[in-house]
């Protein structure tokens, strides 16, 4: 599911909500959701899951293409732990 997606399946299952409110209320959830991580907090929406940021330490790779050794500098990843009620409902229990 894309973003429209779920923009319209919301609106369609409130309509007294007009799309573009919907519209919002869906940005503004995704853009609190980055702000939190971006400042280092864990999101977490029970029952779904939590968002939090992992650091990755800066590392010695390789270029698969040549072999040749490259510097990877430290960086910071999204991770996403799934919440219990959607592990058990995408496992039929």
């Amino acid at each position: 599911m894309i973003r429209s997606e779920l923009i319209q399946k919301v609106a369609d299952d409130n309509p007294h909500l007009s799309y573009r409110d919907v519209e919002k209320i869906v940005n503004t959830i995704f853009q609190e959701i980055t702000e939190a991580m971006a400042n280092g907090n864990r999101v977490e929406l029970r029952g779904f899951g939590a968002f939090s940021v992992k650091k990755r330490d800066a590392r010695t790779g390789r270029n698969p293409r040549t072999g040749e050794s490259v510097h990877v500098e430290e960086k910071h990843v999204p991770f996403f732990k799934t919440g219990k009620l959607l592990r058990d409902r995408l496992n039929g229990k």
